[in-house]
């Protein structure tokens, strides 16, 4: 399993919505500056983010998004989903029902116990939703902004600089 890298620049973009003054949008190209990226996968990116309610857009020159709730309501699970959606990482294909033991037998997989391996995997992957849940923005805002202090504030002022030039 691995996420890919929008989920990484997601997470990395929706921190710096925390410091941004209410009422305030950060246009794509802003971020895709800033972040070093192109603008079309990053509008990309956004699109999944607004049809999941994470930010919301606003038209016009000095249009973009914003956070669309607050950002302790914002998990990392949220983004996550957002992105590379709902599915589960494990797909049991049933391949017990091919094993030889079986060949020429009726075999109602109704009928047989669940699928140890994915029942596992499915716990698993539901320890790890619920650890991604507890984390959310303001949290990683939070955990930035203390270990990281002055980097981050060096990049509020640049989106606030960058705002006030359009």
């Amino acid at each position: 399993m691995q996420f890919s890298i929008g989920v990484e620049y997601a997470l990395h973009c929706l921190t710096y919505f925390v410091d941004t003054p209410s009422g305030t949008t950060i246009g794509v190209k802003e971020l895709a500056t800033f972040q070093g990226v192109s603008e079309t996968y990053l509008s990309k990116i956004f699109t999944k983010l607004k049809k999941a309610g994470i930010v919301r857009s606003m038209p016009g020159v000095k249009g973009g998004y914003e956070l669309a709730k607050q950002p302790s309501k914002i998990s990392f699970w949220d983004v996550i989903a957002a992105i590379e959606g709902t599915q589960p990482f494990f797909q049991c294909a049933e391949i017990r029902q091919k094993c030889i033991l079986l060949e020429g037998k009726e075999n109602d997989p109704k009928s047989c116990a669940p699928c140890t391996i994915n029942v596992v995997m499915l716990e698993a992957e539901e320890l790890m939703r619920e650890h991604l849940k507890s984390k959310t923005i303001a949290w990683l805002n939070e955990t930035i902004l203390s270990k990281q202090k002055d980097q981050h504030e060096e990049g509020v002022n640049w989106f606030r600089e960058a705002l006030n030039r359009r």
